[in-house]
């Protein structure tokens, strides 16, 4: 099964930008990909702050499918 989720930039401290989601076909800003997460589309994904800004990170489980990287 193919990743859902994949990031397609990151900033040069490591920071996740840019979001593909690869059943839909549809690019994200973080921002977007974050909203979406909140809304309840993307169930395995949460938002934590990470240096005081929401930042998306995969919920901890046994599988790297929904990793982000």
């Amino acid at each position: 099964m193919p990743k859902r989720i994949t990031t397609t930039e990151q900033s040069k401290t490591g920071r996740n930008l840019k979001f593909h989601d690869n059943f839909k076909n549809k690019d994200m800003a973080d921002k977007q990909f974050i909203e979406a997460i909140k809304k309840g589309k993307y169930p395995r994904y949460t938002v934590k702050k990470v240096h005081g800004r929401e930042t998306a990170v995969s919920k901890p489980d046994k599988s790297t499918n929904n990793n982000l990287d």
